[in-house]
C-alpha cells in the first residue's frame, strides 16, 4: 500500500530561512567541494561567531509545558496494556521507578491532579482502580488510528535519514534515539524495518543490527531548505511582475528579536551565509574536517533531520549519537549556538534541546500534522486543573507560580552571566517531586492515617 509513497514537493515551513544564502542551487550540488583546498594544503579555521547564548522564554516554555504531559503519557502507556484499559492502583505502584515517583507519594492524589484524563473507580471494598475518561480514551484511539495511517511517511523518513548518512547504514539502537521525535512505533525494529526490503534491510554488524539502504531515490534527495527556496523564488518572481517599482532589498541574516551582535560577529555570519549551499544528501567524503564547508554541511544535516521530526525539535544529545554517520564535530552544541538565526538551544530540563527556529512562531509550531493536533487536544485535557480544595492548586497558573516563582515571568530575553544558570539541570520530573511533596505535607496535616474496619492501618496507594 505504501510502496510508492514519497513526500510531496512542497516546503515544510511557510517562513523562508536566509541562512542558506543566495547560492542555493541543488541542481549543481555534485560540484567539487574542497578538493583544491586539500591539494594545496590550505587549512581553514571554522567561522566562529562569538554569539552569547540568551534565554528565550517562548521556546523554554515549550519544554516546561510538556513536563506534565510526559508523566501522564507514561501512565497512559502502562494503563492501556491492561484488559479493558482498567488498572488497580496497587498495580500502578509497581511502576513507581519507571514513572520517577517517590515511594511516599500517594498515587491516588497524583491521578486526581488530572481529572480530565483519569477516572478513579471502586469495584470492591478497599479496592481502587482507575481508567481513562471517555474523552481521553477517544483521543487515544484517534492517535492510534493516525499512527497506523502514517506508516508510509515513517518509511520515507527512514529512507531520507539513511540517504544522508556516510555509509548509507545506521545502527538500529541509534535510530531508536529519534523514535519518538520521528513518530516511529516502539516495535519499529521488528515491524517497519522488515516490511520494505525494496527500500532498506536489517544487516548484522560488529556493533549490532543496523538498517541499510537498498535503493537510492533521487526524488527524495531534496532537502526541506531546497523545497522552501524553490517556492520563495517563485513567489519573488510573481511579486516582481506585480510590483514594478519595488526598491532593491539587501540580503541580510535575520536574527531573533532582542539578539544584538557586533559588527565583527555579523560580518562572520554573513561570510558563512555566502558559502555555497551543500545538500545534506550529497557525497561529503571529500569535505575537509574543520572547514567552513564542513560546518555548512553539518548545519544542513541538522536542519534536515529537525525538519523530519514531528515537532521540529529534539535533544542535542540525540545528534551526538550520529557523529560517525554524519561526521559531526565534537563541538556540536557550540556549532548550534553559533547559528541563532537557524537554531535555538534550550537549556531547560535535564538535557539541552535544539529547535528549528523557522518552524516556530513564538512558542507555537507553524505547520502541524494530524498527530500533533491530537497531542495538543490531549495536552488540553492534562491542563484541566484539579477541583478547588485544601492543598490543591486553583489553576495551572497558580501551580507554576507556586513551584517556579519568578522563573516563568519577566522579559522574553535575558542574559545569562552565571555559569551555573547556563547549565541548568532541573530534571524533567522535578516538578512532580515538588508537587507531590506539597500534597503529602497537606495530607499529613489534614488527614489521619486510613485504617481498615478491624483497626489495622490501610496501605497508602
Amino acid at each position: 500500500m505504501f510502496a510508492h509513497f514519497i513526500l510531496p514537493h512542497r516546503p515544510y515551513f511557510s517562513v523562508k530561512s536566509e541562512f542558506w544564502g543566495k547560492n542555493l542551487d541543488f541542481r549543481n550540488r555534485n560540484d567539487s567541494l574542497s578538493d583544491n583546498s586539500r591539494k594545496y594544503h590550505v587549512y581553514f579555521q571554522p567561522i566562529r561567531a562569538g554569539v552569547k547564548w540568551r534565554k528565550e522564554l517562548p521556546f523554554d516554555n515549550v519544554i516546561q509545558r510538556d513536563k506534565k504531559l510526559k508523566l501522564v503519557t507514561r501512565i497512559r502507556k502502562i494503563l492501556v496494556q491492561h484488559h479493558d484499559n482498567v488498572m488497580s492502583l496497587r498495580g500502578l505502584g509497581k511502576f513507581r521507578r519507571d514513572l520517577g515517583v517517590q515511594e511516599k507519594t500517594r498515587l491516588i492524589e497524583l491521578l486526581k491532579m488530572f481529572p480530565a484524563v483519569f477516572e478513579i473507580v471502586e469495584e470492591e471494598a478497599f479496592s481502587l482502580k482507575f481508567k481513562l475518561t471517555e474523552e481521553a480514551e477517544r483521543l487515544y484511539f484517534e492517535e492510534m488510528k493516525i499512527r497506523n495511517e502514517m506508516e508510509g511517511l515513517l518509511v520515507t523518513k527512514l529512507r531520507k535519514l539513511l540517504m544522508m548518512s556516510a555509509d548509507k547504514r545506521i545502527l538500529l539502537e541509534k535510530i531508536a534515539h529519534l523514535r519518538t521525535d520521528f513518530g516511529l512505533p516502539s516495535e519499529f525494529r521488528d515491524t517497519i524495518c522488515h516490511r520494505y526490503p525494496q527500500y532498506f534491510r536489517v544487516v548484522a554488524t560488529e556493533s549490532g543490527p543496523a538498517l541499510e539502504l537498498t535503493h537510492w531515490d533521487p526524488e527524495l534527495a531534496v532537502s526541506a531548505a531546497e523545497l522552501a527556496d524553490e517556492e520563495n523564488q517563485a513567489r519573488e518572481l510573481e511579486e516582481k511582475n506585480l510590483i514594478i517599482d519595488r526598491p532593491l532589498k539587501f540580503n541580510r541574516v535575520k536574527l531573533p528579536k532582542g539578539l544584538k551582535l557586533s559588527k565583527n560577529e555579523m560580518r562572520k555570519m554573513n561570510e558563512f551565509r555566502d558559502i555555497p549551499y551543500i545538500s545534506p544528501y550529497s557525497d561529503f567524503s571529500g569535505i575537509t574536517a574543520g572547514t567552513p564547508q564542513k560546518e555548512k554541511h553539518a548545519c544542513g544535516v541538522v536542519h534536515e533531520i529537525l525538519s523530519l521530526t514531528l515537532e521540529k525539535r529534539t535533544l542535542v544529545d540525540h545528534f551526538t549519537h550520529f557523529r560517525e554517520e554524519f561526521r559531526f564535530s565534537q563541538q556540536l552544541r557550540g556549532m548550534l549556538i553559533r547559528h541563532p538565526n537557524m537554531f535555538y538551544v534550550s537549556l531547560k530540563g535535564d538535557k539541552n534541546s535544539v529547535f528549528l527556529r523557522e518552524a516556530y512562531r513564538d512558542s507555537q509550531l507553524i505547520d502541524k500534522d494530524r498527530l500533533l493536533i491530537v497531542k495538543e487536544k490531549f495536552r488540553g485535557l492534562v491542563a484541566v486543573p484539579q477541583l478547588k480544595g485544601r492543598g490543591a492548586p486553583k489553576s495551572d497558573t497558580d501551580w507554576r507560580e507556586t513551584n517556579h516563582g519568578d522563573d516563568m515571568r519577566g522579559e522574553e530575553w535575558s542574559d545569562v552571566d552565571d555559569d551555573d544558570d547556563e547549565f541548568d539541570n532541573d530534571g524533567e520530573d522535578d516538578w512532580i517531586d515538588e508537587q507531590i511533596n506539597n500534597l503529602d505535607m497537606a495530607d499529613q496535616r489534614l488527614l489521619s492515617p486510613p485504617a481498615l474496619p478491624d483497626g489495622r492501618p490501610q496501605e497508602r496507594w
